[in-house]
């Protein structure tokens, strides 16, 4: 595929990919299109999700000495004893937000700002928010370098949300819960989607809650079996 047929694919999605991230088009390519392709045969479908993973470059979100790792099917070291996910868990958490390109996203664990990136490719506006200052210094000038415009970065307690910005369309949670935090869902618009992994410190249920339209009650649907680091915080884990 070459560059022009990607930007005509860019415009039938309505991706928002930068021209500075598609400088890394032939960057790992081959290995990028094989973890797609790995990606797809698992059971995600959503062209739009599959596009903007074929774009993104995960490599530059990883340590440069693991980066020949970057594009394997696995969650790989971030340093704060953080890990950026599994490529197929976020291509599926993020198949199950069914983001549309006008929607206000708020992510959970903006973490290496992979995740972030792939969102921000298909919404209208990020806000992201991370617990270590430090690891959102680092996706925070990574997203700058790719171009990203439409990401808001914030540090602090992600099971408290951020409430000044709610309502949200989606809320995408990138660390695991005992249940599902009550600010999260709060803020949350009615008929909006969250996807979460729910469960204890060793093993959890990734989550997809619907908030009923009049805004009083929720539908809760079990994805898949997934492990994740704790979400520190007053409705996450001490």
């Amino acid at each position: 595929m070459k560059i022009e047929e990607v930007e005509k694919l860019i415009g039938k999605f309505k991706l928002k990919i930068p021209q500075e991230t598609l400088k890394y088009f032939e960057e790992f390519r081959e290995e990028r299109e094989m973890m797609v392709d790995e990606i797809e045969e698992k059971g995600v479908k959503d062209e739009r999700v599959l596009l903007a993973m074929k774009l993104i470059p995960r490599h530059i979100f990883v340590p440069e000495q693991i980066r020949e790792l970057a594009y394997k099917d696995h969650p790989l070291p971030i340093g704060k004893e953080q890990t950026i996910s599994q490529p197929f868990i976020i291509a599926l958490m993020t198949e199950n937000l069914e983001i549309k390109e006008d929607h206000k996203i708020l992510e959970i664990g903006t973490g290496s700002g992979y995740h972030t990136a792939i969102l921000a490719s298909l919404a209208g506006e990020i806000i992201t928010i991370e617990v270590f200052e430090e690891l959102s210094e680092k996706a925070k000038k990574i997203l700058k370098k790719l171009g990203f415009d439409n990401v808001r970065f914030f540090v602090g307690d992600g099971s408290e949300g951020l409430p000044e910005f709610s309502p949200y369309d989606r809320i995408c949670v990138s660390a695991a819960s005992p249940d599902i935090p009550p600010p999260l869902l709060e803020q949350l618009k009615p008929g909006g989607i969250m996807v979460i992994p729910i469960g204890d410190e060793n093993e959890q249920v990734l989550s997809k809650i619907i908030k009923e339209g009049n805004g009083k009650g929720f539908i809760k649907k079990e994805l898949c079996g997934c492990k994740f680091v704790k979400l520190k915080g007053k409705y996450g884990f001490p």
